[in-house]
């Protein structure tokens, strides 16, 4: 079984089934030319949509990596945003656990939320963390919008203040309108 069908069977264990958005004559098809975003509607288990990386640990032989979204509601545009992501994490600076990725422009339209934080993916844990993969183990992190404010407070304070912070104002990670905790 190649990569990506052992990362779609992955998130398939985890989430279900999904639909696939492939890519032609973009950028991330030159360096990832196997490279997909799977989206996953609601279900029983999770009232949200997932937007999800497939192929993009295809690059980095020390750890794979793979990021996901969850949005309130069905938006394609973060097809685009995890595209974008993982170009830059294969054709600039190496992206882990703890760092920040400039949108460019909110995740929804009047949203503060222009940023994300790559964090590890609370709600579903260890089964969905990891992926053991000869010779390159995979790691699936979360990719959670934030404000340039709670960027800024993470460069800052560090991700571990900026989490404590998110715990105690109840933070609602899918309310695109919601305001910094900052």
């Amino acid at each position: 079984m190649d990569l990506n069908e052992r990362i779609k069977e992955h998130y398939r264990s985890n989430w279900g089934g999904f639909t696939e958005h492939t890519f032609s004559g973009e950028p991330i098809c030159k360096l990832l030319p196997k490279f997909r975003i799977l989206k996953f509607k609601p279900n029983e288990k999770r009232n949200l949509w997932t937007y999800a990386t497939c192929g993009m640990s295809a690059i980095d032989k020390k750890q794979g990596l793979e990021l996901f979204m969850l949005a309130p509601t069905e938006n394609d545009f973060l097809i685009e945003l995890l595209a974008a992501a993982a170009h830059y994490h294969t054709s600039g600076d190496t992206l882990g656990l703890g760092h920040t990725v400039n949108f460019g422009c909110p995740w929804y339209d009047g949203s503060e939320c222009d940023y994300g934080l790559i964090s590890l993916p609370y709600l579903d844990g260890p089964s969905l963390e990891w992926l053991a993969n000869e010779p390159t183990d995979i790691r699936f992190l979360w990719l959670i919008p934030i404000t340039k404010e709670e960027r800024d407070y993470k460069k800052e304070k560090g991700i571990e203040a900026l989490e404590c912070l998110f715990e105690r104002s109840s933070f609602n990670y899918t309310d695109p309108f919601r305001k910094s905790v900052v």
